[in-house]
């Protein structure tokens, strides 16, 4: 599997600059118990940053990407060296024009080649290292380019602010959803779009059916609930910004948690079951959508593997997106469904995501 997506993809640059997986439904799904063990994909590191607040033993955040490694080790000596504040200024929460003397502060700490690949990127840095993924390029096309053809930024607000859940669905219903936002929503969320400027095409190569569609539903649900009153993935989706929400990680009365243990987190280059041969048997993993991308037969191959690198009674996450994947359902005499998972799926701020699902070890 690692020659075939490694041939088939590119690596070698930022991809995504935030994660875009609810955290609070990760940990709700998962609840790693004190001094385990946790296998987490890196992305962004937004993720395996929030596993340190359950006070692990350990958290390996894994990824093909060098590059994400690289964003994640920075965000990481951030946390380690600088305040709260200065970390919300340096990584582009908060308007700044000190980004470069902080990373003069925490170049020191960095692995030679994180520092090496920083300096020749210092312009990633200067425009807040958080809007400069691809991923986040393509959210900001949309909010910044396409939207305003649509709704005006008073009209985004009027849909975020605070109302009853029959207030929120009928502005949706009667001012929000109208024909030009079914028009462009659908074109720029169409596969061939989202595979150019969004996601490699690549990652969509299993999925059937219309990508834009599938995504207009998602959305349509979400925008429709009071819940999108408090979504930050949201609000970054429709006005480039995560406004005054932070993300998990970054919130006030998380951040000193993961302060404290941030030196039980780790970084390794390879695939999630690759990392067993080097770190031994996990207790917990966190697996993001990394099955979206496989054919049947990769994907029972993969699962096999990391099972193989579970505690019993260990727990597995992960999502789908638009490809449908259960491990349990492949492999049910050596993993068990946890009917939670439907319960916080209903709940998930990733609201593009079709499914989440919570697997114990048997």
């Amino acid at each position: 599997m690692h020659d075939d997506l490694t041939n088939r993809v590119k690596f070698n640059f930022l991809r995504y600059a935030n994660c875009w997986e609810d955290v609070d439904i990760l940990l709700q799904g998962l609840a790693p118990a004190q001094g385990s063990k946790i296998l987490s994909i890196g992305s962004a590191g937004d993720n395996s940053f929030s596993l340190l607040t359950t006070h692990p033993e350990l958290v390996v955040a894994v990824d093909v990407n060098k590059v994400q490694l690289h964003l994640i080790e920075l965000k990481k000596m951030c946390i380690k060296h600088l305040s709260r504040q200065e970390v919300l200024c340096f990584l582009g929460f908060h308007e700044s024009a000190t980004r470069e003397a902080s990373f003069e502060q925490i170049r020191k700490h960095l692995s030679p080649e994180c520092q090496q690949y920083w300096k020749a990127n210092l312009h990633l840095i200067k425009n807040g290292v958080i809007h400069e993924g691809k991923f986040e390029k393509y959210f900001q096309t949309f909010s910044k380019k396409v939207l305003p053809w649509i709704h005006t930024q008073s009209d985004v607000e009027a849909l975020l602010s605070k109302k009853t859940e029959n207030e929120q669905r009928d502005f949706y219903d009667n001012q929000w959803n109208t024909w030009r936002w079914k028009l462009l929503f659908r074109i720029f969320f169409s596969r061939y779009l989202m595979g150019k400027l969004g996601r490699d095409p690549a990652f969509l190569n299993e999925v059937q059916g219309s990508v834009s569609e599938f995504i207009y539903h998602q959305a349509q649900l979400q925008l429709k609930s009071v819940a999108a009153q408090e979504n930050h993935i949201l609000r970054y989706n429709l006005s480039g910004s995560f406004g005054n929400l932070l993300p998990h990680y970054l919130q006030e009365s998380n951040y000193d948690i993961i302060k404290s243990n941030i030196d039980k987190l780790q970084m390794h280059e390879g695939f999630a079951q690759h990392a067993v041969v080097k770190f031994g048997k996990f207790d917990f993993m966190n697996l993001s959508d990394i099955f979206e991308y496989l054919d049947s037969a990769q994907f029972k191959s993969s699962a096999e593997a990391l099972l193989n690198g579970m505690n019993k009674r260990g727990k597995i996450a992960y999502w789908n997106l638009m490809v449908p994947r259960k491990i349990s359902d492949i492999l049910p005499e050596r993993l068990q469904y946890l009917a939670i998972s439907k319960a916080l799926t209903a709940q998930d701020k990733g609201f593009f995501y079709k499914e989440f699902i919570v697997e114990q070890v048997l």
